[in-house]
């Protein structure tokens, strides 16, 4: 008889939370805001952005206090709006989580690649291969039990954090209010313009959307957690700690170099805003503590999408093979299947240009898709219980990422849509095994055919070069 595995607190979901989005974005956060947006324009993007992640993670709050017998983000856009609904929110979520994994592969080895030329700028075959010893290894761990691993994660965690709070108390030490606020606004005229500052919110947008990637992961393991209850504590706590951190990391630097020196630092840059002030060992303190904390996002990126995987099989919308748990607990086969897709995608980096930021891009774009089902499905509930409050705030919510999907580039949202051909097989399967008969509404059928011309239209586009990789 098996051990029944142990449930998680709310330390335990809350470092999942912020281990899952501090990952290697924050470390390139300096240079990647610089060259988007102005200190003035930054500061408006974060928060937009910041109202617009609070009402993600309130609707999710709402959600699970109203609703606590559903698992997941999955869950809330397949009872709002049929099974069809739930997969496409599932598997773009599940996209997101591999597709992160393989940013997070190219930053560590480019990172590595700092001590060790070889490696070059982390999208070389010797970084390739390396990265996948990485991610077997992972596999390994995570398929030996999830609790085990959330463990080490909240040790991770701690590791990660500490560096980045020696960070910004230098940065606040060497901050120059004069430096700061010299061309504020980034424009010609040096004063406020509104079309330059829209077109620097949009240009960041992504930048900032990808270092929120994993807020929801409380959510993801409610099945796990101690109670339902820490679960939207767990989700606001950890959006609390990533805006300071974030806000600081992003925003200082512009007063300790011009714009244009932050623009042209080596990356990961933030180990080097500081090297002038403290010294030539800050960058690899610094360098140390990023390959930690992506080992730590890796690490967390690995558990949810099986995790994700196992409840949408649950759901039967994944075929059964995906539910099937070891004798940890552990979707093996879920687990396998996203590391040998991870594996196979990293081999295309050989091929692509800016092949961090590509990674990051279509992750965020995969993930937009899921969290814009959260705050619908936030609205539809709270319209049937009359809730105009929380009506309010999950119509907030939608038209936000409705907005950003647009503002950060459809391109990349097109370029998602190519993988869900593969896995509407996966769901018409799954369906039939259930002895559904039919497999689409009538309404799904048009949500399918739409999703098919947007995967149509991102293939032609490809070909004929209107994307380039």
């Amino acid at each position: 008889m098996s051990k029944k595995p142990k449930k998680l607190g709310i330390l335990a979901l809350t470092a999942l939370i912020i281990s899952s989005s501090i990952g290697s974005g924050i470390f390139a956060i300096p240079t990647d805001m610089a060259a988007a947006a102005s200190p003035g324009g930054a500061l408006i993007a974060w928060l937009i952005a910041g109202l617009g992640v609070l009402t993600l993670c309130l609707s999710i709050v709402n959600i699970i206090n109203k609703k606590p017998e559903l698992s997941g983000i999955v869950s809330y856009a397949e009872d709002g709006f049929g099974p069809f609904n739930g997969f496409i929110s599932g598997w773009g979520y599940w996209l997101s989580a591999w597709l992160g994994n393989v940013a997070f592969a190219t930053m560590m080895m480019k990172t590595i690649g700092r001590f060790i030329p070889a490696f070059g700028d982390g999208s070389n075959l010797l970084s390739i291969l390396a990265a996948s010893v990485v991610l077997w290894g992972l596999y390994f761990l995570v398929n030996r039990g999830v609790e085990s691993a959330a463990a080490l994660n909240t040790i991770i965690t701690l590791c990660k954090l500490l560096p980045l709070a020696f960070y910004i108390i230098l940065a606040i030490l060497f901050f120059d209010m004069n430096t700061f606020m010299d061309n504020f606004w980034g424009t010609t005229s040096g004063s406020f313009e509104l079309s330059p500052i829209i077109n620097q919110i949009q240009s960041s947008m992504m930048v900032i959307m990808w270092v929120f990637v994993g807020i929801e992961g409380a959510a993801m393991m409610s099945d796990r957690a101690s109670s339902k209850a820490i679960v939207g504590k767990s989700t606001v706590f950890g959006l609390i700690g990533l805006l300071v951190v974030y806000i600081a990391a992003s925003i200082l630097p512009y007063g300790i170099l011009t714009r244009e020196q932050i623009v042209g630092l080596p990356s990961p840059a933030m180990g080097y805003v500081l090297a002038e002030n403290v010294g030539a060992w800050f960058p690899i303190v610094v360098n140390v503590a990023l390959i930690v904390s992506i080992f730590g996002a890796w690490l967390s990126w690995t558990m949810l999408p099986a995790e994700t995987t196992l409840i949408m099989a649950q759901r039967d919308l994944l075929p059964a093979k995906f539910g099937e748990l070891n004798n940890k607990g552990v979707p093996t086969y879920s687990l396998f299947f996203m590391t040998a897709l991870t594996q196979a995608f990293m081999f295309t980096l050989l091929f692509t240009e800016s092949a961090y930021q590509f990674a990051y891009a279509l992750c965020t774009a995969a993930m937009f898709i899921s969290w814009l089902y959260v705050v619908l499905y936030q609205t539809k509930l709270s319209k049937n219980l009359k809730d105009t409050k929380q009506m309010i705030l999950g119509l907030v919510g939608s038209i936000f990422f409705i907005w950003v999907i647009w503002a950060s580039g459809i391109d990349y949202f097109l370029l998602c849509l190519i993988a869900y051909l593969v896995g509407i097989f996966f769901y018409m399967q799954a369906r039939r095994e259930k002895g559904v008969t039919k497999i689409f509404s009538q309404t799904e059928l048009i949500l399918l055919i739409l999703l098919v011309a947007g995967a149509l239209l991102a293939i032609f586009r490809l070909v004929t070069g209107q994307i380039t990789l």
